[in-house]
């Protein structure tokens, strides 16, 4: 058994990238760019109206202002402004040649003879000059980047519409055990509703990973050798749920190792998931993980997700946040790392919720995040920072 942080590092010691491609923008969100964005235009593209108001010289505030005409947004004005004019402005158009400040409709006053009088007493320039946020040749994303809706706007900004990206990992999912039915079905004796395969297929497609396919196999050495194969000969990363322990049926780690797998370890000092194994064959990697849904939910969250996500060049290691703890808390044992479900409570403080160990799902359906506590750590006093991962 080794150590999390030993496992986790030997996960991501086995990045394999996954290439390459264009997409359209508009596809892009969920996408890691594969290099640096560089702005083609400087933003603003020219001197233009920060607000609605009259575009002037700052040296005639003090006198009469004849109105020359009418600038809206996309227009550009006729001709420039001279000693003692002015031209109406709409927020965003560009400014004419000549003006140097923009005084707002309401530090003003419009008379019927075309004149228009500022009645503040002092103002800014109101203008967002050319260049000022962006310079043309600026990189406004950088490689690395997993494109949110906000990251969407500035490729369309900047003509970006087929932005160079990480290609999808492609992931299979086995849910394993002769216990096993549909979630259409009522289970019968003995017999449990398979969550684990649907939660693990939720969990890739949440990070708009690719699933080639998730299937139920029964715990047959046959079926399962199959079924293994068979994903890893199509697949980037394969996960399988259940079958991993040391019972009489857990034959997930032989049949991997029959089916040329690398096992690079099989056995984790983390609570819950003890009995995660990786290894490799190819390019392929693939995870055996425990059956309780608690177990797959975290290790998923917490090796499989930043493997993932590096394959595709995207660094997600800083998802924790310390967040003080709103009781004292104790353990019994202290000899594994250990993921709790919490909930946020006032204050910003967490609190752990009622959980009777990792095949109580519910307990994680409430949560807002997993609290991590080290090993060797048996006591934690209140008001504490803790690390938390938000799920």
């Amino acid at each position: 058994m080794i150590l999390f942080e030993k496992a986790l590092s030997v996960v991501m010691g086995n990045v394999h990238k996954t290439g390459t491609e264009r997409a359209g923008f508009r596809e892009s969100l969920g996408r890691v760019l594969a290099g640096d964005v560089l702005s083609d235009v400087d933003m603003p593209p020219f001197d233009k109206a920060a607000m609605d108001g009259f575009a002037c010289r700052r040296s005639d505030l003090d006198s009469e202002l004849k109105l020359t005409g009418v600038i809206a947004a996309g227009e550009v004005a006729a001709a420039g402004i001279s000693k003692g004019e002015c031209m109406k402005i709409m927020t965003g158009a560009m400014l004419p040649e000549g003006a140097d400040t923009v005084i707002m409709v309401e530090h003003s006053r419009e008379n019927k003879d075309g004149y228009v009088r500022f009645t503040g007493s002092k103002t800014m320039p109101n203008i967002a000059y050319r260049g000022e946020d962006v310079k043309r040749g600026d990189p406004v994303l950088k490689k690395g980047t997993l494109i949110k809706p906000q990251h969407i706007a500035i490729l369309a900004a900047t003509g970006c519409t087929e932005p160079l990206v990480a290609k999808i990992p492609g992931v299979s999912i086995i849910a394993t055990g002769d216990e096993l039915v549909d979630p259409p079905e009522m289970p019968g004796p003995g017999k449990i509703r398979n969550s684990n395969g649907f939660q693990l297929e939720a969990q890739v497609r949440d990070m708009n990973c690719r699933v080639i396919r998730s299937v139920h196999t029964s715990d047959r050495i046959e079926d399962l050798t199959r079924a293994i194969n068979s994903a890893l000969d199509e697949s980037d990363v394969v996960i399988v749920t259940g079958g991993v322990s040391a019972g009489d049926f857990d034959f997930v780690p032989g049949v991997m190792r029959d089916s040329n797998v690398e096992i690079l370890f099989d056995k984790v000092a983390v609570k819950p998931g003890r009995p995660t194994v990786f290894g490799r064959r190819g390019t392929s990697r693939i995870f055996g993980l425990p059956g309780n849904p608690v177990s797959s939910f975290i290790i998923f969250e917490t090796m499989v997700k930043p493997l993932l996500y590096s394959m595709m060049g995207y660094n997600n290691e800083s998802v924790e946040d310390m967040k003080p703890l709103g009781i004292d808390f104790k353990r019994k044992k202290a000899d594994r790392m250990e993921f709790l479900p919490v909930r946020q409570a006032g204050n910003g403080e967490v609190v752990p919720l009622e959980y009777h160990g990792s095949a109580h799902i519910h307990a994680i359906s409430l949560s807002s995040g997993l609290m991590r506590i080290p090993r060797g750590v048996d006591l934690i006093k209140k008001g504490s920072l803790v690390y938390v991962r938000p799920v």
